[in-house]
């Protein structure tokens, strides 16, 4: 999923979007973008006081999920800089959205539900 998130998001768009937010760096992560603007991965893992490795992996899946974007650029000195930022997304989850997203889990997302545990 890229982009901004569909009011009604399908069931496996769901899950993934409420597993990235699902866990407490991420949501600082979310904030610290929001809040900050545009970051790239070195100063943000500072700002947040949390490696660099863990900090892309965890933007890795907030990227998956379509919150956050990423763009590669080259510094004046020549270094590879990776910078992200949110994207823009509104969700309203109401019974109804969720039985909605309940009847559109593929049969891939239901296998890996079932054998994570998630």
């Amino acid at each position: 999923m890229t982009g901004v998130p569909a009011p009604h998001p399908t069931g496996d768009e769901l899950l993934r979007i409420l597993a990235a937010l699902g866990n407490p760096h991420r949501l600082r992560i979310v904030a610290a973008l929001a809040e900050g603007g545009r970051n790239y991965v070195s100063r943000l893992a500072r700002e947040l006081g949390i490696g660099r490795p863990l900090l892309h992996m965890h933007l890795q899946r907030l990227e998956a999920a379509g919150l956050v974007t990423g763009s590669l650029e080259v510094s004046e000195d020549g270094k590879a800089m990776k910078y992200f930022e949110v994207t823009a997304f509104a969700l309203t989850l109401t019974p109804g959205v969720v039985v909605e997203a309940a009847r559109t889990i593929t049969d891939e997302e239901k296998a890996t539900v079932k054998e994570t545990g998630r």
